[in-house]
Order: structure tokens, then C-alpha cells, then sequence
């Protein structure tokens, strides 16, 4: 079908509920030359009706919306990085605001890929990424959004990328405020799950030490034994700060070179 105005385009879309185009398809329904179609998203992107994301992908921006000229990320991101061709899962303090862990939720969208990618900053809006290596294998849930569905690390994943992660969010002491109310959501044989699909045992014994720190050891019975089944050497708690001096714990084989202090 061909369009005479872009607009007619953005608007057929959203009435089957797409909030997101790529510019390629925009040339093909309106069968215009390059430079008129530049025109055409220009007009509408000074009217707040669309939005440029990344080169080449728009997004549709309603009138509820249009005084920040953005969308909430989850309405796009799937649609996003389908379009930069990258596996994806929606993760750390996003995924665990969406788990019920609000209390510490990130203005930045954090997103887990394969390889290095720049940040993406438009409107006030950031979407973060952060690379990790055979993040293929984490287990992921399928998450419905406004406008479809979108791929969310699991509870029990979540809380292991968070120690992964933890000198890029904010530190220790913001994930254990974090666990303390993600832990309500993680399932222990989904833990279990999660914990065999990683290949740096240090960061599940240091997962392990925080719950059962914040009172969650009906959570780590089964991560414990398989932990101990690889007789791990004793690691840091916090691996930038020396080692040497400070108390041991057997049980998880950690180093308790950091003081941890939640916030609820």
C-alpha cells in the first residue's frame, strides 16, 4: 500500500498497536525519493510525532507523550534491537523493577548484549547497555508490554548479573538493597537454574553470602551444596579492595573484605 503523507504512514501503525519504524520501511510505503522522505521526518519530528532513536529507527510518539517526546523504552526495545540484529534481555535494575524491586528503580533502561554498544541518549531517555559474554544462555522470561512482548532476565538471573555488575549500578550496597526485595520473586530451583548457566563461580558465592547476610537462606540451601561441589577457592567479597586481614566464611567461601549495608 502507498502513502501520500508520512503521517497517514505513522498513523496506520499505531492503529495496529506499532509504536516504531524503520526509515527503510517509511521509503517503501511512500515511494518518495530520499530527500522528500528526509523532509517528511523532519516536519514530523519538529511536530513531537516522532522521535529518531538510533540512524535509520523512529519511533511514534502519541499526543500523551509528546510533551518529552519519548516512550517508555519496553514499548520499543524488542523492536530496537531486532532492528541493530543483537540478542538482548532487559536486565539489572530494570529487570528488577519489573520483579517488584522498585525501591532502588534506575532513571537508565539497563540492557544485557553480546558485544559493546554505545549508550543511547535522546530526549532525557537513556538505555544503557552492558556486554556479556554467553549471555545467550541466561534464562529469560517473556514479558508482555504495551506493545507486544519484550525479553527480561529472570528473577534468579537478575540477581546473579547484579553482582556481576555491581561496581556499574551503584555498588554493593545497592544490590543488597535490591535483593532485599527481589528475593521475593526468585524461585530456588530458578536460582539453581540461573547459577549453571554462569561461568564465574565467584559471582554466585558472592550472591549466595548477600542472601543469607539479608536473611534469605531458604533461598540457598541447593545453590550451597552445588557451589561446594566445585570446591571453590576462597574469593572478596569486594575484589578491588585487598584480601588480606579480614574474616573468612566457609560456608561460601568468601573473603568479608567489605562492610554491606542495605538501605530498607
Amino acid at each position: 500500500m502507498k502513502y501520500k503523507h508520512l503521517s497517514h504512514f505513522v498513523n496506520d501503525l499505531q492503529a495496529t498497536g506499532r509504536y516504531s519504524f524503520e526509515k527503510k520501511e517509511a521509503a517503501e510505503g511512500l515511494g518518495v525519493s530520499d530527500i522528500a522522505l528526509k523532509r517528511s521526518l523532519q516536519k514530523l519530528s519538529k511536530k513531537g510525532q516522532i522521535n529518531l532513536i538510533k540512524r535509520g529507527f523512529y519511533i511514534i510518539v502519541p499526543p500523551e507523550y509528546q510533551v518529552n517526546g519519548i516512550l517508555p523504552p519496553s514499548w520499543f526495545i524488542h523492536d530496537l534491537m531486532k532492528f541493530i540484529e543483537r540478542p538482548y534481555y532487559v536486565a539489572l535494575l530494570s529487570a528488577a523493577a519489573i520483579f517488584g524491586a522498585a525501591h532502588e528503580q534506575s532513571q537508565v533502561f539497563q540492557v544485557i548484549t553480546d558485544r559493546p554498544r554505545r549508550d543511547i541518549n535522546v530526549s532525557g531517555l537513556r538505555i544503557s547497555f552492558f556486554m556479556k559474554s554467553g549471555m545467550e544462555k541466561t534464562p529469560i522470561i517473556k514479558v508482555k508490554t504495551e506493545t507486544g512482548f519484550m525479553d527480561v532476565s529472570s528473577p534468579g538471573a537478575t540477581s546473579i548479573d547484579l553482582v556481576r555488575f555491581s561496581d556499574r549500578i551503584g555498588g554493593l550496597d545497592r544490590v543488597v538493597t535490591v535483593l532485599q526485595e527481589l528475593s521475593e520473586a526468585i524461585k530456588v530451583r530458578e536460582l539453581l537454574e540461573a547459577a549453571r548457566c554462569e561461568k564465574n563461580l565467584s559471582f554466585i558465592q558472592r550472591l549466595g553470602f548477600l542472601l543469607d547476610r539479608i536473611g534469605k537462606s531458604k533461598l540457598t540451601p541447593m545453590l550451597v551444596r552445588w557451589v561446594n561441589s566445585y570446591h571453590p577457592r576462597f574469593t572478596p567479597l569486594n575484589p578491588k579492595l585487598p584480601r588480606k586481614g579480614y574474616k573468612h566464611n566457609s560456608r561460601w567461601k568468601i573473603i568479608e573484605n567489605v562492610l554491606i549495608e542495605g538501605e530498607l
